[in-house]
């Protein structure tokens, strides 16, 4: 109970009004401030409330619009832990081979075109060489020579009274001319002339220029430069030809570095190519190279890929599946059921009535055959939207009708 103390030079009726003045604005404060107080008390409790609120978005759909989706309760799915890349195809170049003359000339023919298949030995271009000029000139001398000494000795052993000594010198000189035709004969067939070809020049007297280049290996012309006139010189390049073993190609991919890992020598692989859509071609990873491109920070993987029929071409833009884990069975729905949103997250949409639906932030992880893994957000058996999600997002972009 308050005490009021009016002053003597106000008179009672005002003194009444200014008591319950007062008493008015004390009211008026106490309840500003206990209104305050409970403000402040309840302000957590809205911010949950309403957090909780944005975190689940609810749409509740009529029964014409039902039919714009379809729900499936979450299941699992057996995943296959793979990774792919994109590369291309080429020739195997450990079973490619440079075919250089052996010697220095000029290109006087050649047999064989770009892509076409040859065996091993068969003649690819012919060059005039000075140096089996000079042989086959020795060779001819040679045999020249040796002709003489033959006659030389036959006149000696048929005259009679000659001395031994010049017997011996004849003899002699015919064995040096054998020995000297012999290295020459032998200098010439180095050239890769036959025996036959040989007797044939020491018969005519004559000086035959073409140095027959053959290939090495059975397989295909890969490179072409030689043309008649064009000079060639051991191991100088360009190689006149290039020729490869087709029946195993190269695909060279590269990977993210970040990938790295997955991959290790002897790892199967199946290769597609836009050429045939159809045909999976198989092969084994053979080298991961050693640098990182600075640029794109990506490695280069080089692939085997058995091809006996030669389909593939160099050049040709390929595709290529390894599995490099176990499969992983996980739970799953179908990628038509998750929503990326503005924001980057993922979104699925819940329900429990088939009739309201709750949009929630889910973790995807794995992809394959047009299901998704979910790692987190989801639990099996619950009931989802399997195939129309997008429909739902999209209502809660649409303006509020009137």
């Amino acid at each position: 109970m308050r005490t009021l103390i009016y002053p003597t030079h106000i008179s009672k009726g005002a003194a009444v009004v200014l008591v319950t003045t007062l008493v008015a604005a004390i009211g008026l404060l106490e309840t500003s401030c206990s209104r305050g107080q409970a403000a402040n008390l309840d302000a957590p409790a809205q911010s949950a409330q309403s957090k909780a609120a944005s975190a689940e978005t609810t749409l509740e759909l009529a029964a014409s619009q039902l039919s714009s989706i379809k729900i499936e309760p979450v299941g699992s799915y057996r995943f296959l832990v793979e990774k792919d890349a994109v590369g291309s195809i080429d020739f195997d170049e450990d079973l490619s081979v440079p075919v250089f003359p052996a010697y220095q000339g000029t290109i006087i023919e050649t047999f064989s075109e770009l892509g076409a298949k040859v065996q091993k030995g068969q003649p690819l271009y012919t060059i005039k060489s000075p140096d089996l000029i000079q042989a086959e000139s020795t060779l001819i001398g040679a045999a020249a020579t040796l002709d003489l000494t033959n006659k030389e000795l036959a006149r000696v052993r048929d005259l009679g009274g000659v001395a031994e000594r010049e017997k011996e010198q004849a003899i002699s000189d015919q064995q040096t001319a054998e020995g000297a035709l012999k290295a020459a004969r032998d200098a010439v067939l180095v050239f890769g002339k036959t025996n036959a070809e040989v007797d044939q020049m020491i018969a005519s007297r004559t000086i035959d220029p073409a140095l027959v280049v053959r290939s090495p290996i059975a397989g295909k012309i890969t490179y072409k430069v030689a043309q008649p006139g064009f000079l060639v010189q051991p191991g100088n390049p360009p190689a006149p030809y290039s020729v490869a073993d087709v029946a195993i190609k190269w695909m060279l991919a590269n990977v993210s570095e970040t990938e790295v890992p997955f991959f290790h020598v002897g790892q199967p692989m199946q290769v597609n190519v836009m050429a045939y859509p159809d045909r999976v071609f198989q092969g084994k990873v053979s080298r991961i190279y050693e640098t990182v491109d600075p640029n794109t920070h990506r490695v280069t993987i080089r692939s085997e890929i058995p091809d006996p029929s030669d389909q593939l071409r160099p050049g040709m833009l390929a595709n290529f599946l390894i599995r490099v884990h176990d499969p992983v069975e996980a739970t799953s729905i179908p990628a038509n059921g998750v929503v990326r949103e503005a924001d980057g997250t993922m979104t699925a949409w819940v329900t429990t009535d088939r009739h309201k639906f709750s949009q929630r932030i889910i973790k995807t992880g794995l992809r394959s055959n047009d299901q998704v893994q979910v790692l987190n957000g989801l639990q099996p058996g619950e009931l989802v939207v399997a195939d129309g999600a997008v429909f739902l997002s999209n209502m809660l972009q649409a303006p509020p009708s009137d």
